[in-house]
Protein backbone atom coordinates (compact mmCIF):
# COMPACT_ATOMS: atom_id res chain seq x y z
CA UNK A 1 0.00 0.00 0.00
CA UNK A 2 1.37 3.38 -0.99
CA UNK A 3 2.04 5.71 1.92
CA UNK A 4 0.36 9.10 2.14
CA UNK A 5 2.48 11.97 0.85
CA UNK A 6 2.26 15.74 0.88
CA UNK A 7 4.16 18.60 -0.68
CA UNK A 8 6.03 20.65 1.92
CA UNK A 9 7.51 24.10 1.33
CA UNK A 10 11.22 24.05 2.13
CA UNK A 11 11.09 27.77 2.96
CA UNK A 12 8.16 28.15 5.36
CA UNK A 13 7.03 24.54 6.05
CA UNK A 14 3.53 24.93 4.63
CA UNK A 15 1.78 21.72 3.46
CA UNK A 16 -0.11 21.22 0.21
CA UNK A 17 -1.89 18.07 -1.05
CA UNK A 18 -0.60 18.65 -4.59
CA UNK A 19 2.40 20.25 -6.24
CA UNK A 20 2.24 23.92 -7.14
CA UNK A 21 4.91 26.06 -8.72
CA UNK A 22 4.51 28.75 -6.08
CA UNK A 23 3.96 28.27 -2.36
CA UNK A 24 0.55 29.73 -1.41
CA UNK A 25 1.82 30.64 2.05
CA UNK A 26 5.15 32.45 1.55
CA UNK A 27 5.00 33.08 -2.20
CA UNK A 28 8.39 31.44 -3.00
CA UNK A 29 8.76 29.60 -6.30
CA UNK A 30 9.85 25.95 -6.76
CA UNK A 31 10.05 25.21 -3.02
CA UNK A 32 7.31 22.54 -2.70
CA UNK A 33 8.95 19.11 -2.30
CA UNK A 34 7.13 15.80 -1.96
CA UNK A 35 7.56 14.14 1.45
CA UNK A 36 6.05 11.13 3.20
CA UNK A 37 3.56 12.06 5.91
CA UNK A 38 4.25 10.34 9.21
CA UNK A 39 1.30 9.18 11.27
CA UNK A 40 1.13 11.10 14.54
CA UNK A 41 0.53 7.85 16.44
CA UNK A 42 3.51 6.05 14.96
CA UNK A 43 6.04 4.86 17.53
CA UNK A 44 9.59 6.07 17.32
CA UNK A 45 12.09 3.77 15.61
CA UNK A 46 14.48 4.13 18.54
CA UNK A 47 13.70 3.51 22.22
CA UNK A 48 13.44 6.58 24.47
CA UNK A 49 16.79 7.63 25.94
CA UNK A 50 17.85 9.10 29.27
CA UNK A 51 20.69 11.56 30.00
CA UNK A 52 23.89 9.81 31.10
CA UNK A 53 26.84 11.29 32.98
CA UNK A 54 29.81 11.79 30.65
CA UNK A 55 32.28 9.77 32.75
CA UNK A 56 29.94 6.77 32.83
CA UNK A 57 29.71 6.48 29.05
CA UNK A 58 31.74 3.54 27.74
CA UNK A 59 33.98 4.26 24.79
CA UNK A 60 32.91 2.16 21.81
CA UNK A 61 35.56 0.67 19.55
CA UNK A 62 34.80 1.22 15.88
CA UNK A 63 35.94 -1.82 13.90
CA UNK A 64 37.45 -0.99 10.51
CA UNK A 65 37.72 -3.08 7.37
CA UNK A 66 40.69 -2.38 5.11
CA UNK A 67 39.64 -1.78 1.52
CA UNK A 68 42.76 -3.34 0.01
CA UNK A 69 43.64 0.04 -1.60
CA UNK A 70 46.10 1.81 0.68
CA UNK A 71 45.44 5.26 -0.78
CA UNK A 72 41.70 4.93 -0.11
CA UNK A 73 42.38 3.66 3.41
CA UNK A 74 44.38 6.83 4.04
CA UNK A 75 41.45 9.09 3.07
CA UNK A 76 38.96 7.07 5.11
CA UNK A 77 41.17 7.32 8.19
CA UNK A 78 42.49 3.74 8.18
CA UNK A 79 39.67 1.78 6.58
CA UNK A 80 35.89 1.57 6.41
CA UNK A 81 34.06 1.65 9.74
CA UNK A 82 31.33 -0.98 10.16
CA UNK A 83 27.91 0.65 9.99
CA UNK A 84 29.18 3.78 8.27
CA UNK A 85 27.75 5.36 5.11
CA UNK A 86 30.24 6.82 2.60
CA UNK A 87 29.14 9.14 -0.22
CA UNK A 88 31.46 9.45 -3.25
CA UNK A 89 30.84 12.23 -5.76
CA UNK A 90 32.54 13.09 -9.03
CA UNK A 91 32.08 13.97 -12.67
CA UNK A 92 30.77 11.36 -15.15
CA UNK A 93 33.52 9.04 -16.40
CA UNK A 94 36.03 10.09 -13.73
CA UNK A 95 36.29 6.52 -12.35
CA UNK A 96 33.83 6.27 -9.44
CA UNK A 97 32.33 2.96 -10.57
CA UNK A 98 35.77 1.56 -11.39
CA UNK A 99 37.10 2.45 -7.94
CA UNK A 100 34.16 0.89 -6.09
CA UNK A 101 34.26 -2.23 -8.24
CA UNK A 102 37.92 -2.58 -7.27
CA UNK A 103 36.90 -2.09 -3.63
CA UNK A 104 34.26 -4.81 -4.09
CA UNK A 105 36.90 -7.13 -5.55
CA UNK A 106 39.28 -6.59 -2.64
CA UNK A 107 36.57 -6.98 0.00
CA UNK A 108 35.27 -10.20 -1.57
CA UNK A 109 38.77 -11.72 -1.74
CA UNK A 110 39.14 -10.99 2.00
CA UNK A 111 36.06 -13.12 2.66
CA UNK A 112 33.59 -10.25 3.10
CA UNK A 113 30.18 -10.60 1.46
CA UNK A 114 29.57 -7.68 -0.93
CA UNK A 115 26.39 -6.56 -2.68
CA UNK A 116 26.99 -4.18 -5.60
CA UNK A 117 23.80 -2.57 -6.88
CA UNK A 118 23.88 -0.76 -10.21
CA UNK A 119 21.04 1.41 -11.42
CA UNK A 120 22.94 2.61 -14.49
CA UNK A 121 24.60 -0.48 -16.00
CA UNK A 122 23.49 -3.99 -16.80
CA UNK A 123 25.09 -7.07 -15.26
CA UNK A 124 26.82 -7.80 -18.57
CA UNK A 125 28.45 -4.36 -18.57
CA UNK A 126 29.62 -4.85 -14.99
CA UNK A 127 30.99 -8.28 -15.97
CA UNK A 128 33.05 -6.72 -18.78
CA UNK A 129 34.58 -4.17 -16.42
CA UNK A 130 35.15 -6.87 -13.83
CA UNK A 131 37.12 -8.97 -16.31
CA UNK A 132 39.34 -5.98 -17.06
CA UNK A 133 39.92 -5.41 -13.33
CA UNK A 134 40.81 -9.06 -12.78
CA UNK A 135 37.88 -10.02 -10.54
CA UNK A 136 38.02 -13.71 -9.64
CA UNK A 137 35.67 -15.94 -7.69
CA UNK A 138 34.57 -14.52 -4.36
CA UNK A 139 31.60 -13.33 -2.30
CA UNK A 140 30.69 -10.55 -4.73
CA UNK A 141 27.01 -10.31 -5.68
CA UNK A 142 25.80 -7.99 -8.45
CA UNK A 143 22.28 -6.60 -8.78
CA UNK A 144 20.83 -4.38 -11.53
CA UNK A 145 17.80 -2.70 -9.95
CA UNK A 146 16.37 0.79 -9.48
CA UNK A 147 13.47 0.11 -7.08
CA UNK A 148 14.60 0.88 -3.53
CA UNK A 149 12.19 -1.47 -1.76
CA UNK A 150 13.36 -4.42 -3.90
CA UNK A 151 16.99 -3.49 -3.27
CA UNK A 152 16.46 -3.38 0.51
CA UNK A 153 14.61 -6.71 0.39
CA UNK A 154 17.49 -8.38 -1.50
CA UNK A 155 20.02 -6.85 0.92
CA UNK A 156 18.10 -8.09 3.98
CA UNK A 157 17.94 -11.58 2.48
CA UNK A 158 21.65 -11.63 1.54
CA UNK A 159 22.98 -9.87 4.70
CA UNK A 160 26.19 -8.50 3.16
CA UNK A 161 29.00 -6.86 5.14
CA UNK A 162 29.48 -4.23 2.41
CA UNK A 163 26.71 -2.57 0.38
CA UNK A 164 27.43 -0.40 -2.71
CA UNK A 165 24.83 1.63 -4.61
CA UNK A 166 25.66 3.11 -8.04
CA UNK A 167 24.10 5.65 -8.03
CA UNK A 168 21.72 7.25 -5.53
CA UNK A 169 20.20 9.49 -8.25
CA UNK A 170 19.00 6.53 -10.34
CA UNK A 171 17.11 4.71 -7.57
CA UNK A 172 13.53 5.56 -6.62
CA UNK A 173 11.20 4.68 -3.79
CA UNK A 174 7.66 3.53 -4.70
CA UNK A 175 6.40 5.45 -1.65
CA UNK A 176 6.84 8.68 -3.63
CA UNK A 177 5.32 9.58 -6.98
CA UNK A 178 8.18 11.88 -8.06
CA UNK A 179 10.81 10.83 -10.59
CA UNK A 180 14.23 9.36 -9.70
CA UNK A 181 16.85 11.99 -9.01
CA UNK A 182 14.48 14.58 -7.55
CA UNK A 183 15.22 16.08 -4.14
CA UNK A 184 12.52 14.09 -2.39
CA UNK A 185 13.61 10.78 -3.97
CA UNK A 186 17.31 11.31 -3.24
CA UNK A 187 16.56 12.18 0.37
CA UNK A 188 14.23 9.21 0.87
CA UNK A 189 16.65 6.73 -0.77
CA UNK A 190 19.57 7.95 1.31
CA UNK A 191 17.51 7.94 4.50
CA UNK A 192 16.34 4.33 4.05
CA UNK A 193 19.83 3.07 3.19
CA UNK A 194 21.24 4.98 6.17
CA UNK A 195 18.76 3.27 8.51
CA UNK A 196 19.42 -0.12 6.94
CA UNK A 197 23.21 0.23 7.25
CA UNK A 198 23.09 1.47 10.85
CA UNK A 199 20.56 -1.13 11.95
CA UNK A 200 22.52 -4.05 10.47
CA UNK A 201 26.09 -2.71 10.98
CA UNK A 202 26.77 -2.76 7.23
CA UNK A 203 29.36 -0.54 5.56
CA UNK A 204 27.57 1.28 2.74
CA UNK A 205 29.00 3.21 -0.23
CA UNK A 206 26.81 5.56 -2.25
CA UNK A 207 27.81 7.10 -5.58
CA UNK A 208 26.40 10.57 -6.15
CA UNK A 209 26.24 12.69 -9.29
CA UNK A 210 27.48 16.26 -9.23
CA UNK A 211 25.97 19.38 -10.76
CA UNK A 212 27.62 21.64 -13.35
CA UNK A 213 29.04 23.85 -10.59
CA UNK A 214 30.83 20.86 -9.02
CA UNK A 215 28.58 20.25 -5.99
CA UNK A 216 26.75 17.03 -5.21
CA UNK A 217 23.34 16.82 -6.85
CA UNK A 218 20.39 16.69 -4.48
CA UNK A 219 19.64 18.41 -1.18
CA UNK A 220 22.46 19.63 1.07
CA UNK A 221 20.98 17.38 3.77
CA UNK A 222 22.32 14.45 1.73
CA UNK A 223 25.84 15.33 2.87
CA UNK A 224 24.67 15.84 6.46
CA UNK A 225 23.05 12.40 6.63
CA UNK A 226 26.10 10.33 5.66
CA UNK A 227 29.22 9.72 7.76
CA UNK A 228 31.83 10.43 5.10
CA UNK A 229 31.84 12.54 1.92
CA UNK A 230 34.57 11.90 -0.67
CA UNK A 231 35.12 13.92 -3.84
CA UNK A 232 36.66 12.28 -6.90
CA UNK A 233 38.55 14.86 -8.95
CA UNK A 234 40.85 14.92 -11.96
CA UNK A 235 41.21 16.08 -15.52
CA UNK A 236 40.22 13.62 -18.24
CA UNK A 237 43.32 14.63 -20.21
CA UNK A 238 45.57 13.51 -17.33
CA UNK A 239 46.04 9.98 -16.08
CA UNK A 240 45.94 10.85 -12.38
CA UNK A 241 42.87 11.11 -10.16
CA UNK A 242 42.56 12.69 -6.72
CA UNK A 243 40.19 11.60 -3.94
CA UNK A 244 39.76 14.04 -1.06
CA UNK A 245 37.59 13.86 2.06
CA UNK A 246 35.28 16.80 2.73
CA UNK A 247 33.62 15.19 5.74
CA UNK A 248 34.63 12.22 7.88
CA UNK A 249 33.15 11.39 11.26
CA UNK A 250 35.75 8.67 11.85
CA UNK A 251 38.95 10.30 10.59
CA UNK A 252 40.64 13.46 9.30
CA UNK A 253 39.09 15.56 6.55
CA UNK A 254 42.33 16.94 5.13
CA UNK A 255 43.67 13.68 3.66
CA UNK A 256 44.27 13.17 -0.03
CA UNK A 257 44.61 10.03 -2.18
CA UNK A 258 46.24 10.08 -5.61
CA UNK A 259 45.56 7.40 -8.22
CA UNK A 260 46.75 6.76 -11.75
CA UNK A 261 44.20 5.50 -14.26
CA UNK A 262 45.54 2.47 -16.12
CA UNK A 263 44.12 -0.27 -18.32
CA UNK A 264 43.78 -2.45 -15.21
CA UNK A 265 41.91 0.19 -13.21
CA UNK A 266 43.04 2.76 -10.68
CA UNK A 267 46.50 2.26 -9.19
CA UNK A 268 47.56 4.12 -6.05
CA UNK A 269 50.52 6.49 -6.43
CA UNK A 270 52.78 5.86 -3.43
CA UNK A 271 55.25 8.64 -4.30
CA UNK A 272 53.22 11.49 -5.81
CA UNK A 273 56.13 13.97 -5.70
CA UNK A 274 58.22 11.87 -8.09
CA UNK A 275 55.12 11.20 -10.20
CA UNK A 276 54.39 14.90 -10.78
CA UNK A 277 58.04 15.94 -11.27
CA UNK A 278 59.16 13.14 -13.59
CA UNK A 279 58.70 15.25 -16.77
CA UNK A 280 59.99 18.54 -15.37
CA UNK A 281 62.31 20.30 -17.87
CA UNK A 282 65.79 21.34 -16.73
CA UNK A 283 67.41 24.75 -17.23
CA UNK A 284 64.15 26.32 -18.36
CA UNK A 285 63.06 29.76 -17.15
CA UNK A 286 59.71 30.06 -15.40
CA UNK A 287 59.82 26.75 -13.50
CA UNK A 288 60.02 26.42 -9.71
CA UNK A 289 59.48 23.49 -7.35
CA UNK A 290 57.44 24.21 -4.23
CA UNK A 291 57.03 22.02 -1.13
CA UNK A 292 53.35 21.84 -0.23
CA UNK A 293 51.27 19.76 2.18
CA UNK A 294 48.20 17.78 1.13
CA UNK A 295 46.48 16.48 4.24
CA UNK A 296 49.20 14.80 6.30
CA UNK A 297 51.42 14.16 3.27
CA UNK A 298 54.20 16.38 1.88
CA UNK A 299 54.10 16.89 -1.88
CA UNK A 300 56.49 18.57 -4.31
CA UNK A 301 54.79 20.36 -7.19
CA UNK A 302 56.12 22.28 -10.16
CA UNK A 303 54.81 25.82 -10.64
CA UNK A 304 55.23 27.10 -14.19
CA UNK A 305 55.04 30.73 -15.29
CA UNK A 306 55.11 32.34 -18.71
CA UNK A 307 55.59 36.10 -18.92
CA UNK A 308 55.42 37.43 -22.48
CA UNK A 309 55.04 40.85 -24.05
CA UNK A 310 51.58 41.82 -25.27
CA UNK A 311 50.32 44.14 -27.97
CA UNK A 312 47.46 45.17 -25.67
CA UNK A 313 49.55 46.98 -23.09
CA UNK A 314 46.53 48.63 -21.54
CA UNK A 315 44.84 45.32 -20.79
CA UNK A 316 47.39 42.49 -20.25
CA UNK A 317 46.08 38.99 -19.56
CA UNK A 318 46.39 37.20 -16.20
CA UNK A 319 45.53 33.50 -16.36
CA UNK A 320 46.04 30.83 -13.68
CA UNK A 321 45.44 27.07 -13.68
CA UNK A 322 45.77 25.12 -10.43
CA UNK A 323 46.32 28.11 -8.12
CA UNK A 324 44.21 30.97 -6.79
CA UNK A 325 43.85 33.75 -9.37
CA UNK A 326 43.48 36.58 -6.83
CA UNK A 327 46.43 35.44 -4.73
CA UNK A 328 48.62 35.27 -7.85
CA UNK A 329 47.59 38.83 -8.75
CA UNK A 330 48.49 39.94 -5.22
CA UNK A 331 51.94 38.33 -5.47
CA UNK A 332 52.61 40.07 -8.80
CA UNK A 333 51.67 43.39 -7.20
CA UNK A 334 54.17 42.68 -4.39
CA UNK A 335 56.89 41.95 -6.99
CA UNK A 336 56.20 45.27 -8.69
CA UNK A 337 56.11 47.26 -5.44
CA UNK A 338 58.99 45.68 -3.53
CA UNK A 339 61.36 44.56 -6.31
CA UNK A 340 60.81 47.25 -8.92
CA UNK A 341 59.74 44.95 -11.76
CA UNK A 342 56.85 45.86 -14.02
CA UNK A 343 54.17 43.64 -15.59
CA UNK A 344 52.34 46.54 -17.25
CA UNK A 345 53.01 45.37 -20.81
CA UNK A 346 53.23 41.64 -20.05
CA UNK A 347 50.79 38.76 -20.25
CA UNK A 348 51.26 36.40 -17.30
CA UNK A 349 50.22 32.73 -17.41
CA UNK A 350 50.55 30.47 -14.34
CA UNK A 351 50.11 26.70 -14.25
CA UNK A 352 50.63 23.91 -11.72
CA UNK A 353 52.04 21.04 -13.78
CA UNK A 354 50.20 17.73 -13.92
CA UNK A 355 46.73 19.17 -13.35
CA UNK A 356 47.23 19.57 -9.61
CA UNK A 357 45.39 22.23 -7.64
CA UNK A 358 47.26 23.89 -4.76
CA UNK A 359 45.86 26.66 -2.58
CA UNK A 360 48.16 26.59 0.44
CA UNK A 361 49.79 29.94 1.43
CA UNK A 362 53.17 28.15 1.62
CA UNK A 363 53.19 28.02 -2.19
CA UNK A 364 53.42 31.82 -2.43
CA UNK A 365 57.21 31.77 -2.73
CA UNK A 366 57.06 29.21 -5.56
CA UNK A 367 54.67 31.38 -7.59
CA UNK A 368 56.79 34.46 -6.98
CA UNK A 369 60.03 32.73 -8.00
CA UNK A 370 58.49 31.22 -11.15
CA UNK A 371 57.10 34.59 -12.29
CA UNK A 372 60.39 36.46 -11.73
CA UNK A 373 62.33 33.63 -13.40
CA UNK A 374 60.23 33.94 -16.55
CA UNK A 375 60.34 37.74 -16.49
CA UNK A 376 64.16 37.79 -16.19
CA UNK A 377 64.44 34.77 -18.52
CA UNK A 378 66.78 33.09 -16.03
CA UNK A 379 66.35 29.46 -15.04
CA UNK A 380 66.14 28.34 -11.41
CA UNK A 381 68.60 25.64 -10.38
CA UNK A 382 67.09 22.18 -10.95
CA UNK A 383 68.10 21.02 -7.46
CA UNK A 384 66.40 23.94 -5.64
CA UNK A 385 63.02 23.83 -3.89
CA UNK A 386 61.21 26.63 -2.04
CA UNK A 387 58.31 27.20 0.34
CA UNK A 388 57.00 30.10 2.41
CA UNK A 389 54.09 32.51 2.74
CA UNK A 390 54.51 36.04 1.39
CA UNK A 391 52.94 38.96 3.27
CA UNK A 392 51.76 42.23 1.76
CA UNK A 393 54.83 44.01 3.14
CA UNK A 394 57.05 41.58 1.25
CA UNK A 395 58.01 39.61 4.35
CA UNK A 396 58.38 35.82 4.25
CA UNK A 397 56.23 34.25 6.97
CA UNK A 398 56.71 30.91 8.67
CA UNK A 399 54.53 27.95 7.66
CA UNK A 400 53.60 24.66 9.29
CA UNK A 401 55.33 21.27 8.95
CA UNK A 402 58.74 22.53 7.74
CA UNK A 403 60.46 19.25 8.69
CA UNK A 404 58.14 17.16 6.49
CA UNK A 405 58.66 19.51 3.55
CA UNK A 406 62.46 19.50 3.80
CA UNK A 407 62.66 15.72 4.22
CA UNK A 408 60.47 15.18 1.15
CA UNK A 409 62.73 17.46 -0.91
CA UNK A 410 65.84 15.71 0.40
CA UNK A 411 64.43 12.26 -0.44
CA UNK A 412 64.02 13.30 -4.09
CA UNK A 413 67.60 14.55 -4.40
CA UNK A 414 67.15 18.31 -4.00
CA UNK A 415 70.33 19.92 -2.66
CA UNK A 416 68.99 23.32 -1.52
CA UNK A 417 65.76 24.52 0.07
CA UNK A 418 64.88 28.19 0.52
CA UNK A 419 62.46 28.65 3.39
CA UNK A 420 61.29 31.28 5.92
CA UNK A 421 63.93 32.26 8.44
CA UNK A 422 61.42 31.65 11.22
CA UNK A 423 61.27 27.94 10.32
CA UNK A 424 65.03 27.41 10.60
CA UNK A 425 64.82 27.06 14.41
CA UNK A 426 62.43 24.09 14.03
CA UNK A 427 64.90 22.30 11.75
CA UNK A 428 67.94 22.74 14.01
CA UNK A 429 66.54 20.11 16.37
CA UNK A 430 66.08 17.57 13.57
CA UNK A 431 68.66 15.25 12.07
CA UNK A 432 68.60 16.60 8.52
CA UNK A 433 71.89 16.25 6.65
CA UNK A 434 72.97 16.43 3.02
CA UNK A 435 70.78 19.43 2.15
CA UNK A 436 71.52 23.15 2.27
CA UNK A 437 68.89 25.23 4.08
CA UNK A 438 68.72 28.97 3.40
CA UNK A 439 66.45 31.13 5.56
CA UNK A 440 65.06 34.35 4.07
CA UNK A 441 63.18 37.29 5.62
CA UNK A 442 61.72 39.11 2.62
CA UNK A 443 61.16 38.81 -1.12
CA UNK A 444 64.36 40.73 -1.90
CA UNK A 445 66.38 38.08 -0.04
CA UNK A 446 64.67 35.37 -2.10
CA UNK A 447 65.45 36.94 -5.48
CA UNK A 448 69.02 37.90 -4.47
CA UNK A 449 69.70 34.35 -3.27
CA UNK A 450 68.35 32.61 -6.37
CA UNK A 451 69.41 34.99 -9.14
Amino acid sequence: MKEKTAFVCQNCGAHSPKWMGRCPSCGEWETLIEEIEEDAGTEFAFPPSEPVLYEKIKQAEKKRIHTGIEELNRVLGGGVVLGSVVLIGGEPGIGKSTLLLQVSRDFSTQGEKVLYVSGEESLEQLKLRGERLGIQKGNLYLLAETNLERIIAHAEKLSPQVFILDSVQTVFSSKLSSSPGTISQVREVTNQIFRFAKGNMISAFLIGHITKDGSLAGPKSLEHMVDCVLYFEGERDHSHRVVRALKNRFGPVSELAIFEMTGQGLQGVSNPSAFFLKERPTNEAGSAVVCTIKGSRPLLAEVQALVSSTLFAGNPRRMTIGCDHFRASMLMAIVEKKLGFSFAGEDVYLNVAGGLSIDEPATDMGILVAVVSSLKNKAVSSDLAVFGEVGLSGEIRSVGHPVMRVKEASSLGFQTVILPKGNISHLEKEDISGINLIGVQNVKDVIDTIF
